[in-house]
């Protein structure tokens, strides 16, 4: 990965503006795609638990009220009936609090499942996974987005959910419960409360939202890096590369702290404004029981009525204030979700518009006469990389027929990996046309990159990669540990052959104890038995360079 620009264009800055609501509003379309699902079936019944939680809630408020009424009549019968209806109200109340809590653990997990499994549809397909990273270097660290990210935005859905289902309700209710018994001015001084609150945290909010973007986007180089020397770590140990990677991650490091420093400072003010509100909210519920009182609109109430009717009233409008205050609480919750929604956002528009392009691509080719006696064809085909106007190849005309050999030749940096590249469909030509005639795949076309890639699995899915399950034409009945695959595998010394059965049927890492020489090595040696009708293979030792193109024996 190359060092990026850390400077953020200004019309570009993520924040809490219609873009906002258009991203958040599509990942929303994945989550819950129809009400049939299993996300929204979820969502209602955290709604229904939600809300019968609260009529709970109710009742448990206004039993201090008619504790007072009882304790003051002295009224031995009435406690012990309250007392029973408190502890079985308690109960009830706790029950419904913990289903509350278990179903937004679940719509958490589940909404994570399908993020993920949808940008992994978009990600594996066409090989997205390359052209987002060789042609759209904007979007930085999709792994950190497809993972991290994912996690964060639905934990934070997941631990928000019932709040924001319920609110509307609760606002509603408690509204016209604080309109009975303090009037009008009651409710109106609240909203106007939660009025100026908001508009204050959506001021504070906006620099915080770019911020967090841009310490994610941190914490992904600096977590790349680590894999880079992880995964390259024998040769940064030959070439004793520990100093210079040392102060490269450490440099790293330094940019990450700065953004969380900034990060921080930033969420300083936005803690200032909520929990200044969060204090006021308290006060204001007692002014707003003073307005009847000092009106004397209960004069002819006795002090033990009067001391039940305050504790009924302060319970409502504190309640009240309280659900506004939770709004303002979610300032901070709300940055992360908007931060989030940004980065999968962006990610997901990007695949999309791979895909899109892909297909109008795949339209076209489909309406032109493809040639049947040959593999390949190039004609005056010009090559620049993704991004740049540097010409690697110019006019360039190959017909690759089956059965034939062709040998490219050249020095490096010549474009032989570049015409690989478009012929293989990872490039599109700036000018002229290119034309893959067979099929990839089982008995089709074979490309066999330089560097081995040696994924996680046993040595007898390696050998079978990219197959899943069963060889082509082995005649073993999906038995992939025959002996006339394993045996090449093994000819040449008996240590080797004993450092690879241990492994064959193994489940896990195998790569990390091959060299390059015997990842190549398996990597020919699963593709040339899988009876392909070409093979493409690009080879580099020292100061040679070379592409082929062979027939499959």
């Amino acid at each position: 990965m190359g060092m990026r620009s850390l400077r953020v264009e200004k019309g570009d800055r993520p924040r809490l503006d219609g873009l906002f609501l258009r991203r958040f509003l599509t990942l929303q379309t994945v989550l819950f795609p129809k009400w049939t699902s299993e996300n929204t079936l979820m969502l209602l019944t955290l709604l229904v638990a939600a809300l019968t939680g609260q009529l709970v809630i109710y009742q448990v408020g206004i039993l201090p009220s008619q504790f007072y009424g009882v304790l003051s009549d002295r009224d031995l019968a009435g406690f012990r009936r309250l007392a029973v209806l408190a502890l079985v109200l308690i109960l009830a109340i706790s029950l419904l609090r913990g289903m509350e809590q278990y179903i937004s653990k679940l719509v958490y997990v589940n909404c994570r499942k399908v993020m993920t499994e949808h940008l992994h549809r978009l990600y594996f397909t066409k090989h997205v996974y390359y052209t987002l990273s060789a042609e759209r270097p904007r979007v930085d660290n999709p792994d950190q987005r497809m993972t991290q990210d994912v996690e964060r935005l639905c934990r934070e859905l997941g631990s928000v959910a019932s709040k924001l289902l319920t609110t509307p309700f609760t606002l509603v209710y408690y509204s016209y419960q604080c309109a009975i018994s303090t009037g009008w001015m009651g409710p109106l001084s609240i909203f106007g409360y939660f009025l100026i609150g908001s508009l204050l945290n959506k001021l504070l909010m906006g620099p915080v939202i770019p911020k967090l973007v841009q310490q994610e986007k941190l914490e992904g180089d600096f977590r790349f890096k680590h894999v880079e020397i992880r995964v390259n770590a024998e040769a940064a140990a030959f070439t004793r590369a520990g100093s210079v990677e040392h102060s490269r991650t450490a440099r790293r490091l330094q940019r990450l702290i700065s953004a969380q420093k900034e990060l921080m400072k930033q969420e300083l003010w936005l803690y200032f404004g909520t929990n200044t509100f969060d204090y006021l909210g308290g006060i204001l519920s007692y002014m707003v029981i003073a307005v009847p009182i000092f009106a004397e609109v209960y004069r002819d109430l006795s002090a033990a009525e009067l001391s039940e009717l305050i504790s009924k009233n302060a319970f409502v409008s504190i309640y009240l204030v309280n659900c506004f205050s939770q709004i303002i609480d979610l300032s901070g919750s709300l940055c992360d979700v908007a931060g989030y929604t940004h980065r999968i956002a962006e990610l997901d528009e990007a695949m999309r518009g791979i895909l899109e392009g892909r297909q109008h691509e795949d339209q076209e080719e489909s309406g032109d006469l493809q040639p049947r006696d040959a593999a390949f064809v190039l004609e005056d085909v010009t090559i620049t990389a993704p991004g740049s106007d540097a010409t690697l190849v110019r006019n360039l005309s190959i017909r690759v027929k089956e059965g034939s050999n062709l040998l490219i030749t050249g020095e490096t940096g010549s474009g032989k990996s570049s015409v690989l590249r478009v012929l293989a469909g990872l490039w599109d030509p700036r000018r002229g046309r290119a034309c893959a005639c067979t099929p990839f795949g089982p008995h089709g076309v074979l490309f066999l990159p330089q560097k081995p890639f040696v994924s996680d699995g046993s040595l007898r899915e390696q050998v079978i990669y990219p197959l899943k399950d069963v060889y082509p034409n082995s005649g073993e009945g999906g038995d992939c540990g025959a002996p006339w695959l394993r045996g090449p595998l093994c000819g040449v010394r008996q240590p080797c052959c004993q450092q690879i059965s241990p492994l064959w049927e193994f489940s896990g890492r195998c790569g990390g104890g091959l060299s390059g020489t015997r990842g190549a090595r398996l990597e020919c040696h699963g593709h040339l038995c899988a009876q392909r009708s070409c093979h493409l293979c690009q080879c580099g030792l020292l100061f040679i360079g070379a592409l082929c193109a062979i027939p499959a024996p």
